[in-house]
């Protein structure tokens, strides 16, 4: 039986362009090197929720979310590294892509600016990996394929609470539709660019 993975419309709609075929391609030429660094941004997204915890302790409801986000993150880290030892494939740091750098380097340096800019930046990170889990899904093993269905679940919920989060950091909608808008725009170009690396979330891979 086929497993099935659908992208909530919210989310689609939010990222506005979809991960690209040659980049779809590659994950599946690459797979040892997909879920290295699949392992990789598990345990950044993680190390992300609880640098919200140290920066923003005064924001209550923030940091009771991020501390749910960052052990649900922790475990998906644990899961992808059962499918590396599965394999036999050793777990090491990877050099990470422009992905996330490009998206940060638009971000705001004042606060409050600079929070609500981190929590889109988070949102748009959570949505891409939700959709690239649903395109994997069919093209990858099995175990591979079961793990990514499950785990679209999670980062579409994660999707909405950063989303969320962002709406409350922003003076008004105004700034939100502002910001959201300038960022989701970069993270669209960053999808669609060459890369000089292949990694989770990284633009076009070179061929080979």
């Amino acid at each position: 039986m086929a497993v099935n993975a659908a992208v909530p419309l919210a989310l689609q709609q939010f990222l506005q362009a979809p991960t690209p075929h040659a980049w779809l391609d590659a994950a599946e030429r690459r797979l040892p090197e997909l879920l290295l660094d699949h392992a990789n941004c598990e345990l950044k997204a993680a190390s992300t929720a609880l640098a919200f915890i140290y920066r923003y302790p005064e924001a209550t409801h923030l940091c009771a979310g991020m501390s749910r986000l960052a052990r649900e993150e922790l475990r998906h880290f644990e899961q992808v590294r059962a499918l590396l030892d599965k394999r036999g494939v050793p777990f090491r740091r990877l050099s990470a892509s422009r992905y996330a750098g490009g998206l940060r380097e638009a971000v705001r340096a004042a606060e409050p600016g600079r929070l609500a800019d981190l929590l889109i930046v988070g949102a748009l990170i959570e949505a891409r990996s939700c959709e690239r889990f649903a395109a994997l899904v069919p093209r990858l093993p099995r175990d591979i394929g079961r793990l990514y269905a499950r785990l679209l679940a999670a980062e579409a919920r994660h999707f909405e609470h950063y989303l969320a989060f962002a709406r409350e950091a922003c003076a008004n909608g105004a700034e939100f539709g502002q910001r959201s808008d300038l960022l989701r725009t970069l993270e669209n170009e960053l999808i669609a660019a060459p890369d000089a690396c292949f990694r989770f979330l990284s633009g076009v891979p070179p061929t080979g």
